[in-house]
């Protein structure tokens, strides 16, 4: 049976401001309405066959999946430029087979939110969430006590050099301007 022009996968490797992370974008959603993150291959179980699969690769220190990619957290002692086309070719034949893709429990959001948090977690969704996952991340409104915003960030923002100025500077910023209730912004580690 010949195959439409749907049924073709593509893959193709994006940079992410963490240089040891590559975002690998598929012409498929993998997962369209939340997101995994996986930073130690003991967790890499949890996920399903294709988190524990890259986990087997020796230079693979983080896997995040979210809408249409996968980001991968590499080893320092490994360059991309050796690692993009063999993954790129695993991803590929990965969807083709149509193989699981994750594993992951449904996040819930609290129903019992005061109006700053909504309006917090509203912000982060429409403002801060779309530039976060262009540079293959993720953003999680975690909490807001005393006038500090906790967010967890994942993916390739998770230990990225530019990911703290990114929270001071962008998301801090954004938040103290919008939501006068706020003092500041933390991370809080995954």
């Amino acid at each position: 049976m010949e195959k439409s022009l749907s049924d073709i996968i593509t893959i193709y490797a994006e940079a992410t401001p963490n240089p040891d992370s590559m975002k690998f974008v598929a012409n498929k959603m993998l997962l369209p309405n939340d997101s995994a993150d996986f930073r130690s291959s003991e967790r890499a179980a949890e996920g399903g066959a294709l988190v524990k699969t890259l986990f087997e690769m020796p230079f693979v220190k983080g896997v995040f999946i979210m809408n249409n990619f996968v980001s991968i957290t590499k080893n320092e002692d490994y360059e991309w430029f050796d690692l993009i086309p063999d993954l790129r070719n695993f991803f590929t034949e990965w969807l083709e087979q149509d193989k699981e893709i994750v594993n992951v429990k449904v996040s819930f959001t609290p129903d019992q939110e005061t109006e700053i948090e909504r309006k917090i977690r509203q912000l982060l969704e429409d403002h801060v969430r779309p530039a976060v996952e262009m540079d293959g991340g993720a953003i999680d409104f975690k909490s807001f006590k005393e006038g500090v915003v906790t967010v967890q960030m994942k993916g390739s923002c998770s230990g990225c050099p530019s990911s703290t100025m990114t929270l001071k500077a962008g998301i801090e910023n954004l938040l103290k301007r919008m939501v006068p209730e706020v003092i500041a912004v933390e991370a809080e580690s995954a």
